[in-house]
């Protein structure tokens, strides 16, 4: 957790935040209560004495958003400037001397706080915040004592439900405008203000729209009393109750840093944790309430078998037995081609690694796939030049060729607005319809469906000097021309309703110009380490491809594929065709998130034997003839890779509610029918495997994952500076100690800075450990974290061959045009929304009235040319069939466009159940999805 959010009674002592920082033009020498420091220049006072040991007490100040001073708790003395300073607001200067604590900067301490609390209820025994309440302890820290007013405390009506999610207890309020700063400032949703006037001001909606945000949870995180609450942890727990945990949240793929909380074996919060390179702290409401589906009354928690006809509880050993021997018979007949698997981008890297081994080692299949069809080829996302989510900040210009990362990666989102609205970062939206983005773009290049690659071209010919007679196209040369850096392409499927065809095409276009690096905008939680480590056709752990890594892989596992294998559509073609005799399905539902229904039922239909492995019984599982039950995120240890290939740790906190078993050792336990011991006992020793196989992966051992405070990014050789390692002898808690960068020296450090020592990848590059400057006095943990890197460096030095290289993508692709508009159809495009009918909302009680249903959104004119109202009900006609759903302008959507959100809850389409979708009119061999659309009366 970060220190702005840890009770003072927690708070380190002073030498523990000890930050050595060079001199030099740079930095400034200020005196905070009589100890001298060198403070980069221009930084906030207030931020500096934190981080040099010297707490001064807040309210309304918060790291990650514009100070303005509206507590005064933070009044310091400043020598030589006249009256008390506010701390939040007073950038450092050379020469300064501070008095935090003088008898003037405690009178005004003792005054806030006594005015505060004039109407403040004392209702701390009730109130969720009561034993982690900023309030409580700087009134015990820096308060008067008592109070000299004897008012009566306010009676209000409460709590007041701001959303589904949000609750406001009025009286508790103490103004210092953290939440209605928060979603203007950083969300960019501003459903919230004050209202009224002196004592009657309070947190307000507008008519008509609630706090409907998709960020609005961290307004309570960061509420400094009990005003602001979540619905779903209201009187759940006490603070001295939980124990935690930090971990990487798995419900998209931007992984934010979360500190994740459990009373009585249950998940009952997560918090947000203040990871400068991923998630600034910030998460979405989706990822901090999810938890509750760990827990839902229908998971499965005993394997099953399918006997007579039904499925049955069995034993593990009886289960396990059922899905070797059916693998093994179906191998025995037709061989590994007819043997195929789906899934495994929710599982760790641990699980991921250990199922690819025995897919691709042991069945020597490699008809494998992590994506559902709906995401890019594994080509293209692992070969392409990869960016951080920190270059955002520093990029040349941004270029959105993705679907709406508002819905689908709402952290990035908040990353790339931040970017585009406080760093002036050229935001270039490449799109066809309006999306969270589009207000803070610098050009739109607005765009047909499956006509991005085009929009993109005529970008890349005016960089490259040509004059495009498109006025969007001009603004954005214009913007991106003359500045520094490289342009970060974030890179995803902008619709499901059209092949990857027209975004591959647009990525190859983008790739050609110098210093391009690309974020995929992939949303499945863990799908980056899932291809990185081999559920992808072609490819093996580690970011090579079937033939240059087979002779490696053949040493350290046996045996691999023979040939390249089939993709998830090729999987369910093949298998619709007879051709896929036995097929596992590893914690996905193909029926209800593949593009095309049609061809998933039928491929469901005709498959001879089904193992399913997951936690709930889905319309694809219940297809199967074995059932394996698996534990979920917070009931494991492990790690995962981000859109970044930025690998971090996953923490358990909790033990699964019945005999379920880790997704790693289901496979294992499989290998193991099959004669082949894979010797793999923990998750640490499954992380030094892949570090030991995997190139991409060397040295990313499970020493260096328990001491990089913010994981490593993947390959570590070009990524030397991303690694932070953080020691604190004897404990493994969320508080670290002083970093340590693992990067090359700069230019121009004290040769008394340190001992360094090479750390060599296996990809054969060289980096050098900064450990960091000699230690303070009493600053022993910063010499015992210098001895850890020591350690480190140690442990990540490897002396092997040269390995495979890693793949790097040619860019040949085949031109794609797609067909002519038809007059009077309009053309689907469709996407994902926050609350969808997915498992995990649909599990979540908290989350699961959110989801808004299947709608047809069409431009207004549109709308006017069928002849209905809104809410009207219209049928919707492809090649695929006919579905009926209501209709809805919308100003997002140009005019012959039509916008469907897949799998979301609704009236079921057919007796199976599934609500009716685009997925039940997209075929996947159509180049465009066009839809006839005739209003019902």
């Amino acid at each position: 957790m970060s220190a702005r959010d840890i009770p003072m009674s927690q708070w380190p002592s002073t030498h523990e935040f000890v930050i050595p920082v060079a001199d030099g033009p740079d930095t400034v020498t200020v005196t905070i209560d009589g100890r001298e420091a060198q403070v980069p220049r221009g930084e906030l006072l207030i931020k500096a004495a934190q981080e040099r040991g010297t707490y001064i007490p807040r309210f309304c100040w918060h790291e990650r958003m514009k100070p303005v001073g509206m507590c005064r708790m933070c009044l310091v003395e400043v020598e030589g400037m006249r009256g008390l300073q506010i701390s939040c607001a007073t950038p450092v200067t050379d020469g300064m001397v501070v008095h935090t604590q003088s008898a003037g900067v405690k009178k005004v301490q003792d005054g806030v706080l006594e005015f505060l609390l004039i109407n403040h209820p004392l209702d701390c025994p009730v109130c969720d915040r009561g034993g982690e309440c900023p309030l409580q302890d700087q009134t015990l820290a820096f308060g008067p004592g008592e109070s000299r007013y004897v008012e009566e405390k306010r009676h209000w009506a409460k709590p007041i439900p701001l959303s589904e999610l949000v609750m406001l207890d009025r009286e508790r309020c103490i103004q210092c405008g953290r939440c209605t700063r928060f979603a203007g400032e950083i969300a960019g949703d501003p459903l919230i203000d004050f209202g009224a006037r002196g004592a009657a001001t309070e947190v307000i909606t507008y008519p008509g729209e609630p706090f409907s945000s998709h960020f609005a949870g961290n307004t309570v995180q960061i509420c400094p009393v009990g005003a602001l609450t979540a619905s779903p942890y209201r009187f759940r727990a006490r603070p001295w109750d939980l124990a935690t945990v930090e971990t990487s949240c798995e419900t998209c793929a931007v992984q934010c840093r979360g500190a994740l909380q459990s009373s009585s074996n249950r998940l009952v919060r997560l918090l947000g944790v203040d990871s400068e390179p991923v998630n600034h702290g910030w998460l979405c409401d989706k990822g901090r309430y999810a938890l509750e589906w760990v827990h839902s009354p229908n998971r499965i928690v005993h394997p099953m078998i399918r006997k007579n006809g039904e499925l049955v509880e069995a034993s593990w050993p009886e289960a396990l037995d059922a899905a070797a021997d059916g693998l093994r018979q179906v191998l025995d007949l037709h061989g590994p081609q007819s043997v195929a698997a789906l899934g495994g981008a929710r599982g760790t890297n641990e699980d991921q690694y250990v199922w690819t081994r025995f897919l691709k080692g042991v069945l020597r299949t490699d008809n494998v796939d992590a994506q559902l069809g709906d995401g890019l080829p594994a080509e293209v996302v692992l070969g392409l030049p990869h960016a951080t989510i920190a270059d955002l900040d520093r990029a040349r210009a941004i270029v959105l060729v993705a679907p709406d990362l508002k819905q689908e990666l709402p952290v990035l989102y908040l990353r790339v607005r931040r970017a585009a609205v406080d760093l002036d970062v050229p935001l270039i939206d490449c799109s066809s319809r309006d999306d969270g983005l589009t207000k803070y773009a610098t050009a739109v290049l607005r765009h047909g469906p499956g006509e991005q690659a085009a929009a993109v071209e005529k970008l890349v010919h005016a960089l490259d000097g040509a004059t495009p007679d498109d006025d969007a196209v001009r603004r954005g040369a214009d913007a991106i021309s003359g500045r520094d850096g490289d342009i970060v392409v974030i890179l995803g499927r902008p619709s499901v309703a059209e092949p990857a065809d027209a975004t591959v095409l647009a990525a190859a276009a983008l790739s050609g110009l110098p210093n391009v690096r690309f974020l995929s905008a992939l949303r499945r939680g863990n799908v980056h380490g899932a291809l990185d480590l081999g559920l992808a056709p072609g490819f093996l752990p580690g970011r090579v491809t079937l033939e240059a890594g087979s002779a490696g892989f053949i040493d350290a596992w046996g045996a691999v594929p023979e040939a390249r294998g089939l993709d998830a559509t090729g999987i369910l073609q093949a298998a619709s065709q007879g051709k896929i005799r036995a097929l596992v399905l590893h914690g996905c539902d193909p029926i209800a998130d593949f593009p095309d229904r049609t061809l998933a039922r039928d491929a469901f239909d005709k498959i001879g034997f089904h193992v399913a492995v997951g936690a709930f019984l889905t319309d694809s599982s219940r297809h199967a003839d074995v059932v394996l039950p698996c534990s979920l995120w917070g009931e494991k240890p492990g790690s995962a890779t981000n859109i970044e290939g930025r690998v971090q740790r996953l923490g358990q906190k909790v033990s699964p509610e019945g005999p379920v078993m880790s997704d790693w050792r289901i496979a294992s336990e499989l290998a193991a029918r099959f004669g082949d011991d894979f010797d793999l006992e923990s998750v640490e020793e499954i992380q030094d495997e892949i570090a030991r196989v995997a190139p991409a992966y060397s040295g990313i051992t499970a020493r260096l994952l328990a001491l990089a405070r913010d994981g490593a990014v993947v390959p570590i050789a070009e990524h030397p500076d991303e690694i932070v390692v953080t020691s604190r002898p004897g404990a493994s808690s969320d508080l670290s100690w002083e970093p340590i960068q693992v990067g090359a020296s700069q230019e121009g450090d004290p040769a008394s800075s340190g001992p360094t020592a090479a750390v060599e990848a296996a990809t054969g590059a060289a980096t050098t450990l900064q450990p960091g400057l000699a230690a303070p006095e009493g600053g022993d943990h910063i010499q015992a974290a210098a001895a850890a890197a020591e350690e480190l460096a140690a442990t990540v030095t490897t002396e092997t061959g040269a390995p495979p290289e890693l793949y790097r993508w040619d860019r040949q692709v085949e031109a794609w045009v797609p067909p002519p508009r038809d007059a009077y159809a309009l053309r689907l495009v469709t996407g994902r929304e926050l609350y969808d009918g997915g498992r995990i909302v649909r599990e979540t009680p908290s989350l699961a009235p959110l989801a808004r249903g299947c709608v047809l959104l069409v431009n207004r004119a549109d709308r006017d040319r069928i002849g209905v109202p809104d809410g009207g009900e219209v049928k919707v006609t492809t090649a695929r069939g006919s579905r009926v759903f209501p209709v809805r302008a919308d100003v997002a959507i140009p005019p012959g466009v039509g916008f469907l959100a897949i799998n979301q809850p609704g009236a079921p389409s057919h007796p199976g159940g599934m609500p009716a979708g685009p997925s039940d009119l997209i075929d996947v061999d159509a180049p465009i999805t066009d839809l006839r659309v005739e209003s019902i009366r």
